[in-house]
């Protein structure tokens, strides 16, 4: 059910731009990242070329060299974006342009300019980029990123994981550090807009793999709700289950639907799992201690610009009933607070992906490890999803 193996992706996008593989040869956790794509991370293996190719990579987009008006999703497993999407502060609309599609542009900075390249070694690269943004309410925010990657070795790969490495399982562990700083002389206020850091991984979608989002339980009284699941509609109970310590969401690539986690719920973890090729991804981010204020991307003006999510999960589908998905993929995003900065000052969000492949006992004492359940659980979470 995977579109191709690691080597037959880097034959690929080798062929149309510069790819920064992290890793040696005689190794078989690779990372492949593009600094013209504002340095994402295409994809990874834990099986060397042959083995399988874990990130999304829009094949068809690439090979046409075409560009297009909203979004160029040329995918990636970890790539870098900014919020808040929608609002009063949004960077994706212009100044009283009505919130709809057909006035929503990425930003060209983080959809098809480059990052230069800043420093590389066999198992990591640093990218920066300078930058100006204008929101919606005509603040101009000017940016410095700072974005580096580091491939860990597979003993630090089972630390992260808080777990003794475990024989005849292939691991792939790499960390982001995403580091936004005020390069302008005025402080970034709450009142005139913030910003955040905004990272989206696209993975290959399956019938048979489930997203697993973690949560805080709770009264809704004193957390809120356990998650956001409006924002394309209603999502089918079949294809979302919500538990009191965990969300299911099925990533199969056939209906368009996403949630949203708030800072109160989340556990600073998310994953996924697809039992028919027994792979299992775990995504870490650092998430600061009591902080609430997160930007807020519903496509509205807004009574609450800070009350957003620090985490979501999104499975693609037709946007209407017969037309052509995005991808389709399976995305899971975290997000930085909202960036309260004075000039000079910097925000640093970090994540960890990490994919295990091997037994199924192996794998489930990971599952259970790190997001608090069982294959069993997971699988079963849509007993009638075909």
């Amino acid at each position: 059910m995977f579109a191709a193996t690691f080597g037959d992706d880097m034959t690929f996008l080798k062929g149309r731009t510069e790819v920064v593989v992290l890793g040696d040869a005689a190794g078989a956790a690779r990372v492949a990242v593009v600094p013209a794509w504002q340095g994402r991370v295409m994809t990874s293996a834990s099986e060397g070329d042959t083995g399988f190719s874990y990130g999304w990579i829009n094949r068809e987009l690439i090979a046409s060299g075409k560009i297009l008006p909203h979004m160029n999703a040329f995918g990636g497993e970890d790539r870098f974006w900014m919020g808040p999407e929608g609002g009063q502060f949004s960077i994706f609309f212009e100044k009283g342009a009505k919130f709809e599609f057909s006035n929503w542009f990425t930003p060209a900075i983080f959809d098809t300019l480059p990052f230069a390249v800043i420093a590389r070694s066999g198992d990591d690269v640093v990218l920066g980029a300078r930058f100006a943004l204008t929101n919606y309410s005509g603040t101009c925010f000017e940016i410095g990123v700072r974005r580096s990657i580091r491939l860990l070795d597979a003993a630090a790969g089972w630390k992260v994981l808080g777990i003794p490495q475990t024989g005849g399982v292939n691991l792939v562990a790499y960390e982001t550090g995403n580091e936004i700083t005020n390069l302008g002389k005025d402080a970034w206020k709450k009142e005139t807009g913030l910003l955040s850091v905004w990272i989206l991984g696209m993975y290959n979608p399956s019938p048979s793999t489930t997203i697993v989002v973690p949560i805080r339980s709770g009264p809704d009284s004193e957390l809120g709700p356990r998650a956001t699941s409006d924002y394309f509609g209603s999502i089918p109970a079949e294809r979302l289950a919500v538990r009191d310590n965990v969300i299911f969401l099925a990533a199969d690539g056939k209906c368009r639907s996403k949630i949203g986690i708030s800072p109160r719920r989340s556990k600073a973890v998310l994953g996924s799992y697809d039992g028919y090729n027994r792979v299992l991804t775990v995504v870490q981010f650092n998430q600061p201690d009591g902080v609430t204020d997160y930007v807020n991307s519903l496509w509205k003006l807004q009574d609450n610009p800070f009350g957003g999510d620090v985490a979501n999960a999104y499975n693609d589908g037709p946007a209407t009933p017969g037309a052509k998905p995005m991808g389709p993929f399976c995305e899971l995003e975290s997000s930085s607070p909202a960036a309260a900065l004075a000039p000079g000052e910097s925000l640093s969000h970090v994540r960890r992906t990490v994919h295990l492949r091997g037994p199924r006992p192996a794998l489930d004492a990971v599952a259970r490890a790190t997001l608090g359940v069982s294959l069993d659980e997971i699988e079963g979470a849509f007993k009638n999803r075909r």
